[in-house]
């Protein structure tokens, strides 16, 4: 009998290229993306509810995220002229293209937001404009989970389901833990259970996406891609266990606090500022996870060939294959 191929590629080599992108630019643009993306969606939701500090705030960061993204995105292109030449045509059926647009368009509507709150000049221009960051702020927060997932690199693809809602689930994480950091502790709480809402969307995204991959979650979980996974899940838990003690030890009634005020304050301020930190970093591991997971799996011909062998053999296998006899009823 002729012993079953294995999968093994020409010299050992891989069957598809691994992904150029570099470190820190592309991972750093992927979170600065996210977080300028949910802290527009913050600053439209403060805005409207009268938090003017917790709105100003956010505003600044998504303004201030889209310029440094920018900036990231472009070093990684290597010349600014490469990003402008993406802008001379919309192409609905190409994520980048459709990425690129948005990310003109949000960093102009959040630089417009923001020039009119520091400035005060044209309120109403300044108002349209953070509205319209509610609309621009989610696409800008999930395209990237759809720019990675759509190509051949095999942990990417097979996650395409669920990495929107995990990079969406981080981007809100950061920026709501970025927004503790700059905010007042006692006006900050829709930031603090932004965060804590964030973190657990991207526990829950990561937990779903890791069992639902099969073979493919090894990359996930094996070398530096592991290690950058466990970091994220430890820091989101932790950072999202203190936004909400934080949150919680704001709500204690005043009746209960009389006499140790300042106290519980600075209880509360240090909480923010450790969920802060470790919310952000959470965040930043989550991206770094995602690209180093995604060169691993491009790398081993195996993530390929394996699957695809698979799906040849359902395929043959099925009774409503094209040209199968139909079942005997």
């Amino acid at each position: 009998m002729v012993p079953e191929a294995d999968f093994r590629s020409y010299y050992g080599r891989p069957v598809i290229k691994s992904p150029i992108w570099h470190e820190p630019h592309m991972p750093t643009y992927l979170y600065l993306g996210g977080v300028s993306g949910a802290s527009a969606l913050l600053a439209a939701g403060a805005h409207l509810s009268g938090s003017h500090r917790l709105a100003l705030t956010a505003k600044l960061t998504a303004a201030a995220s889209a310029a440094a993204g920018a900036g990231f995105l472009i070093a990684e292109l290597g010349r600014p002229d490469r990003f402008l030449n993406m802008l001379r045509v919309l192409k609905p059926t190409s994520p980048m293209s459709i990425g690129s647009w948005i990310l003109a368009a949000h960093g102009t509507i959040t630089a417009a937001a923001a020039g009119s709150a520091i400035t005060g000049l044209l309120p109403r221009l300044g108002a349209a404009a953070t509205l319209a960051g509610a609309v621009t702020g989610p696409a800008m927060a999930t395209y990237t989970g759809v720019l990675v997932a759509d190509t051949a690199v095999p942990a990417w693809h097979e996650g395409r389901r669920e990495l929107p809602f995990l990079f969406a689930g981080s981007a809100l994480a950061g920026a709501g833990a970025l927004a503790m950091l700059a905010t007042p502790y006692a006006e900050a709480s829709p930031a603090r259970r932004a965060a804590v809402l964030g973190a657990v969307a991207e526990t829950a995204a990561m937990e779903i996406m890791l069992r639902r991959l099969g073979m493919h979650a090894e990359t996930y979980q094996r070398g530096s891609a592991g290690r950058l996974v466990r970091a994220s899940r430890a820091l989101a838990l932790a950072g999202g266990a203190a936004a909400a003690a934080a949150e919680a030890a704001k709500a204690v009634p005043r009746a209960r606090r009389a006499g140790r005020a300042g106290r519980a304050g600075r209880a509360g301020r240090a909480l923010s500022t450790v969920a802060g930190l470790a919310l952000t970093a959470g965040a930043l591991c989550t991206r770094f996870a995602v690209l180093r997971a995604g060169k691993a799996s491009a790398e081993d011909p195996k993530y390929t060939v394996v699957p695809q062998r698979e799906r040849v053999t359902a395929r043959a296998a099925s009774p409503h294959r094209e040209g199968a006899e139909p079942a005997p009823r």
